[in-house]
């Protein structure tokens, strides 16, 4: 017997199960990745895009600019800000001063769970607008000047 297909997409379906999982657990933060999506649901890529897509629709999740879709819960207070500039914000909260070692693009990717790539992109904007000086492979990174409040957002 062949099998019917759905009057729901399968797309809702997929909306509705990362819903569930995201009603499910309180703690979560971020959605399942695109793959993990892809795998536990077995649908193609762009299935999975259409049911992040309807989750964003329903202000369930939105996406995150270098990161991964983020779960919006009510009340949840999210640091929007490009990467560069809560990057630069390192300064203040690590008490750093001119010519002293800024933390690598390593640890960076780990303190904020991003990429080292998209790390190095928000290191080479504070490069360029003189807030960090050196870099490159092998070199530490210093501070060269101390962000001002417009500059950080």
């Amino acid at each position: 017997m062949a099998q019917q297909a759905s009057p729901r997409g399968t797309f809702l379906k997929v909306a509705d199960a990362v819903k569930a999982r995201i009603m499910a657990d309180p703690d979560m933060t971020e959605l399942p990745s695109l793959a993990e999506v892809m795998r536990d649901h077995n649908v193609s890529r762009g299935v999975a895009l259409r049911a992040f897509g309807v989750l964003r629709q329903e202000g369930v999740a939105e996406p995150a600019p270098g990161e991964r879709w983020r779960v919006v819960r009510s009340g949840a207070r999210v640091d929007r800000r490009p990467l560069d500039q809560r990057v630069a914000d390192v300064i203040a909260a690590d008490g750093l001063e001119v010519g002293e070692a800024f933390p690598s693009a390593s640890a960076l990717a780990e303190r904020f769970g991003v990429s080292r790539p998209t790390v190095a992109k928000a290191l080479e904007k504070l490069e360029t607008a003189g807030v960090l000086a050196g870099g490159g492979q092998g070199k530490v990174r210093t501070v060269r000047n101390l962000p001002i409040r417009e500059e950080r957002f």
